[in-house]
């Protein structure tokens, strides 16, 4: 739970463009170099097609990400604020 407090947007990440082919990996579950390597080879062969495929395909994902949101996010904020600011959680001690 603590992982996705510190995740950073995936178009605000240093080593993306838009981060459409790890958003699309993500959705369906799969390495999102999968993706990744067929449309930069595509670049070679028609730039003009690729780029407008890549602007269209983020432009999917925004709109789906927008309509339908991940569950677990909108769980995880609920069981965040549901937890005290002053309670002490006891930690697992080492044997």
């Amino acid at each position: 739970m603590e992982a996705h407090e510190n995740q950073v947007a995936l178009p605000l990440r240093s080593h993306t463009i838009l981060g459409v082919c790890e958003a699309i990996g993500e959705d369906f579950g799969f390495n999102p170099v999968f993706l990744r390597i067929p449309l930069a080879t595509s670049v070679i062969w028609n730039p003009l097609v690729s780029i407008v495929a890549y602007f269209t395909l983020g432009a999917a994902v925004l709109v789906s990400r927008l309509l339908f949101p991940k569950r677990e996010d909108a769980e995880a904020q609920t069981k965040v604020q549901a937890v005290p600011a002053n309670e002490q959680r006891e930690l697992a001690k080492a044997a």
